[in-house]
């Protein structure tokens, strides 16, 4: 069974399945839906469209580089049968598999880390503007330092139409 990869978003196309286009100059362009195929029509660029592999690895959304998928990569090969090379196989794929596992959750957690240190940076501006809601008014009183400088703020009000409201 020979599995493809989709040319517009790089996921796995099952034998039966996909859209194949041959250009002009022979090239073919294998992809998985219509939804693929329409964007490749449209001449979009898989790196500028969010929701492709190509676009989450140019932006650091996966992991792009880990030893782990050249060995995916060497399963998806059609070999000659070889009965000790495959029990080989066999027996590493779990392995392989938890490596994986390990590396992808320590991404994960790299990324995460950065969502948490603008959380604080977001919660610690926050404070700092709404102090006066935490603080009580008489140390503020005592305390000019801790009151925001004030600036004057002009409204100005554009005319509506007054539309009747719908029952």
């Amino acid at each position: 069974m020979r599995l493809e990869k989709c040319w517009f978003c790089s996921s796995t196309i099952y034998p039966g399945h996909g859209i194949q286009f041959v250009r002009n100059d022979a090239k073919i362009f294998r992809f998985c839906r219509s939804k693929c195929h329409k964007n490749f029509k449209m001449k979009r660029n898989p790196r500028k469209v969010k929701w492709t592999k190509a676009y989450r690895r140019l932006h650091g959304k996966d992991m792009t580089q880990d030893s782990t998928f050249e060995f995916e990569r060497k399963r998806n090969r059609p070999q000659r049968y070889d009965r000790i090379n495959t029990e080989k196989v066999l027996q590493a794929i779990p392995k392989i598999s938890k490596v994986k596992a390990t590396r992808e959750k320590a991404h994960i957690t790299r990324r995460l880390s950065v969502g948490k240190i603008n959380r604080k940076m977001e919660d610690r501006r926050e404070l700092e503007q709404s102090i006066s809601l935490v603080k009580a008014p008489s140390v503020l009183k005592e305390d000019a330092t801790l009151t925001l400088p004030k600036q004057k703020v002009t409204v100005s009000y554009a005319q509506t139409e007054n539309t009747p409201m719908e029952e």
